[in-house]
Parts: C-alpha cells; structure tokens; sequence
C-alpha cells in the first residue's frame, strides 16, 4: 500500500514576494493619484515589473484594488497593536488616529470602487471594520482598566466617527488628528485627563 502525501505548500520565491509588495505600494500611490483607474501599464512602471506581473497575480482590477484595500488595512491593525504596546492608552491612541487618517486619505482614491456596487468588494466594509475593530478597542479597554479613556464609545463608533472627519479634511494640515477629530479624541478621555 503506498503512502499519499500532503501537497507540498508552495512557496513563492522571494523576488516574487519583492515584485508583488513593489505592485501593491504603486498601486496605492497610483489610486491615491488618478483613483481606481489608473494605469495598469503606470503602475508597472512604478514597481519596476511588467504588466503580465501585475495581471499574473492579480487577473481582474478588482482583485488589485482589494489586494491594496486590505494590505492598507492589515498596515493600520498592525499599526495599532505596536502603538499599545510601547504607548500609553491615550497617546496610543492618539498616534493610531495619525496613521488612521493617512489610510483613510489613501481610501479616497478608490472610493469609487468600494461604493460601485460591484459584489466583489462586498466583503471589504466587514473586513475594515473586524479587523481594525480589535486592535483599537484594545487600546480602548486598556484605558478604560487604567481609568484614563471613557468607557462608554465601542472601537466600531470611534472608527466610523474619525473615519467621517478624516474624509470631511477636518484634521490639520499635517494628517495628525487635529481640529475635530483632536476634539473627538479628546473627548474620549475621562475628567482630570
């Protein structure tokens, strides 16, 4: 009797894993630039790789704009966890909120995308919220056990809250949560703070 054996995983070769992070940083630039419709030809060039590299990996445009939503996304997560462990809860917080508007002015660039209807991007307003959604309500809870942050405001309110400052352009100049969405945060902070 022959023994059957696990299909070996395959990996991908680490120029390839250089070529498809080069594709995703170009893809952002060039959808933060001219939206969704940029260039497939602009954003090879970006990356230094051929258009078939682009089309390999990622058959449909749609595929690409998801590819970039979600590393822009697994980025601000990751963002925030880092932030916890070496801040405090409010600047933790405060910082997270930063790199939160940035991701949120790259967003704009394929606004159209996620609002067209198409089923592909269905998935993505769940995707943005679970996965961000814990990493900040850790820094919430945080706050709350160390008595510095209110606990009455989940993650899932905060986000959608900065995310409708960030996209209204009521923070300051620099992308740092300032005007309104200063307020916001500072508001989150219980008396004495």
């Amino acid at each position: 009797m022959s023994e059957q054996r696990a299909p070996a995983t395959v990996r991908k070769r680490a120029d390839a894993v250089r070529n498809t992070q080069a594709v995703l940083v170009a893809a952002k630039a060039a959808f933060a630039e001219s939206g969704v419709d940029a260039s497939m030809r602009d954003i090879a060039s970006r990356a230094g790789v051929g258009v078939g590299t682009i089309y390999r990996n990622y058959p449909q445009r749609s595929d690409l704009i998801i590819a970039v939503f979600r590393n822009e996304v697994d980025e601000t997560a990751a963002e925030a966890e880092r932030l916890a462990a070496e801040h405090s809860p409010p600047e933790a917080l405060r910082l997270w909120a930063a790199r939160f508007a940035s991701f949120v002015a790259t967003k704009r660039g394929f606004a159209s995308a996620l609002h067209s209807g198409d089923p592909a991007y269905q998935p993505l307003p769940a995707y943005f919220l679970g996965t961000l959604g814990s990493k900040v309500q850790a820094i919430l809870d945080a706050g709350v056990r160390e008595g510095s942050i209110r606990d009455d405001v989940s993650a899932e309110e905060l986000i959608r809250a900065l995310s409708r400052l960030a996209d209204s352009g009521l923070g300051d100049e620099g992308g740092l949560p300032g005007g309104m969405a200063g307020v916001l945060l500072d508001g989150l902070l219980t008396p004495g703070r």
